[in-house]
């Protein structure tokens, strides 16, 4: 097995530290990236301390039965969407009660899905010092990435960790 990414395994420290001392929960719901933020979370010794755990959403129906994703959303916007990233953000929240939830939604590459490039994402954050938007749930941010599959799902997991450590600061 290869070591962790020397700046994901920073990151991921920093997060785990700052959680610990907080003594707050984190949980995840990922979908292009498959278990990757996941896997960055646990690669730190003692992240049972801070990480509950997460569920991998690759599909739609998974977002609607697990993270309670409301179809509406979906259809109006698709599932890379910053409605959908903010959505899957409170649900995993909500579902393993965690204090702060986090997602990843987008378009991997090597191809396009329909309108939306490839290496569009969107990760939503849903935490209590977070203001609440107008909608109610979680925030969202969006990001363009222009790598190769890896590459993107790699970033992704980088810009999810960045904004958690943002979040955490406060």
């Amino acid at each position: 097995m290869p070591p962790p990414d020397p700046e994901i395994f920073s990151l991921a420290t920093t997060v785990g530290e700052r959680l610990r001392r907080q003594r707050r929960w984190l949980a995840v719901a990922e979908s292009c990236t498959g278990g990757l933020l996941g896997a960055a979370l646990t690669d730190v010794p003692g992240s049972s301390a801070y990480f509950l755990g997460g569920v991998i959403s690759y599909a739609d129906r998974v977002k609607v039965e697990q993270l309670l994703v409301p179809e509406e959303l979906l259809r109006q916007y698709g599932a890379v969407s910053e409605p959908v990233a903010a959505a899957m953000a409170v649900g995993v929240r909500q579902l393993l009660r965690a204090d702060i939830g986090v997602s990843i939604t987008g378009v991997a590459g090597p191809d396009a899905e329909g309108s939306k490039p490839a290496g569009l994402t969107f990760i939503g954050i849903d935490a209590p010092t977070l203001p609440t938007p107008a909608s109610g749930g979680g925030t969202a941010h969006q990001f363009q990435w222009t790598g190769d599959r890896w590459d993107n799902r790699r970033r992704s997991v980088v810009a999810a960790l960045e904004l958690l450590v943002q979040v955490l600061e406060h």
